[in-house]
């Protein structure tokens, strides 16, 4: 028999936000977390002048000064999030048969920074001026295996890195690892840094940043005015454990994961596939494991980069599943939070859960302009009270990775 996974715990770092309670309140009331840039950071040859950036995040108490000099800012963003999550799940690791607490975390690129900053490095001052800890503060893996050595996990300790689909695969590759038993505690999401000269004039040249310089008007997901993503960073972490730990221990569960869907489209390394339907298999399969019927879903946190192809197929992929008229209600935070990549779908996890658990969807702000193409209920400017118990986040990666999750209001039976 599989086991039910529940989430007990909860930790972040945003653009909005770097305690559960300031991201939440934040989502809710609409409030923007993209600002703009700092004059190094707007480069020539670019228009890019907008970020969501984390601009008050202290690593203490979690991580003292000293040994942060030596942890990438995308692992500090890891560790502080578990941490966070690790005390709202009141989870004593002293008390945990530590074999049986596993990580699982993800990041589409790693410490891009440090990368950045060491290459220079070795070409203005040679080879023997390289850090030793350049490769072990760099590799996308070290915000796991960071968390493992800050929290004593030794259950599985692994990465996920598909992208902007690898904090959503994280969690879902987590829900499996509980449903069959292998550990009893995971702690998964996913965690990005990646606002840099090098980030930034990068994904400038892909033409995929948005070139507008009013932040209220940049992150404007399924609006017809759209024109490309925000850089945002961060990361979100979930405490998930097998039902029967959870009670054991008598703690406060937020909601159950009951579906995960995971496809490739096999089709292009940065567009998605015409018509979305990767994407829509993904909510298949993740609505097949959940057990429901399409209907049953009452909110539907978008992946919503606010770039005109993902948002166009994305529609379409939910107009596949959902039925071409339907009125399940759609936002896309990233509106307020930017695209934290990695760490994109470990912050939209929360806010399902949060979701289920208060019966609020948050909206999508900045939205003026309606797109016929693009005609469904997308939560627009304010949020909404209504009563949600299923509620699912899409997120779709740059080499054709979809990744869903579905969570359930907790309820025992």
């Amino acid at each position: 028999m599989e086991n039910r996974v529940v989430i007990t715990g909860m930790g972040v770092v945003s653009p909005v936000g770097n305690t559960i309670e300031s991201y939440w309140n934040s989502l809710k009331e609409g409030k923007c977390g993209i600002t703009t840039l700092p004059e190094d950071l707007q480069l020539e040859g670019t228009k890019v002048r907008v970020a969501g950036r984390v601009t008050d995040f202290n690593p203490e108490p979690y991580i003292n000064p000293r040994e942060a000099k030596r942890i990438a800012r995308f692992s500090q963003f890891a560790i502080h999030a578990s941490k966070q999550a690790l005390e709202m799940a009141e989870i004593d690791m002293e008390k945990e048969n530590p074999d049986q607490v596993g990580v699982i975390i993800g990041s589409g690129i790693g410490a891009l920074d440090i990368i950045e900053e060491e290459t220079i490095k070795l070409h203005e001052k040679g080879a023997r001026r390289v850090s030793p800890l350049f490769v072990p503060m760099s590799i996308a893996n070290m915000a796991a295996g960071n968390v493992s050595i800050y929290t004593g996990a030794k259950g599985i300790c692994s990465t996920v890195v598909t992208a902007c689909a690898s904090g959503t695969h994280s969690i879902g590759e987590a829900f499996r690892v509980l449903k069959q038993g292998v550990n009893e505690v995971m702690i998964a999401g996913g965690s990005e840094a990646c606002i840099t000269p090098l980030g930034i004039a990068g994904f400038n040249a892909l033409t995929a940043l948005s070139t507008s310089d009013d932040p209220n008007r940049a992150s404007i997901p399924f609006d017809k005015e759209r024109d490309g993503f925000v850089l945002g960073e961060g990361a979100g972490i979930l405490v998930m454990e097998t039902l029967e730990h959870a009670k054991k221990r008598g703690a406060k569960i937020l909601a159950e994961i009951v579906g995960y869907g995971a496809t490739g489209d096999a089709y292009h390394i940065t567009k998605p596939m015409p018509g979305g339907e990767g994407a829509a298999k993904a909510m298949q399969l993740a609505l097949e494991e959940a057990q429901i019927r399409p209907e049953e879903i009452d909110y539907i946190n978008a992946h919503g980069t606010s770039t005109h192809f993902n948002d166009l197929y994305e529609t379409m992929a939910i107009q596949k599943v959902f039925g071409e008229e339907t009125k399940v209600a759609i936002s896309s935070t990233k509106s307020m939070t930017g695209h934290l990549l990695g760490g994109a779908g470990g912050i939209e996890a929360i806010a399902i859960v949060k979701a289920v658990e208060e019966d609020f969807i948050p909206p999508t702000i900045g939205y003026k302009e309606t797109d016929e193409e693009c005609p469904l209920d997308y939560v627009p400017n304010l949020g909404r009270s209504q009563k949600v118990r299923y509620a699912l986040s899409n997120s779709l990666g740059f080499g054709g990775h979809n990744a869903t999750i579905i969570m359930k209001k907790w309820e025992e039976a």
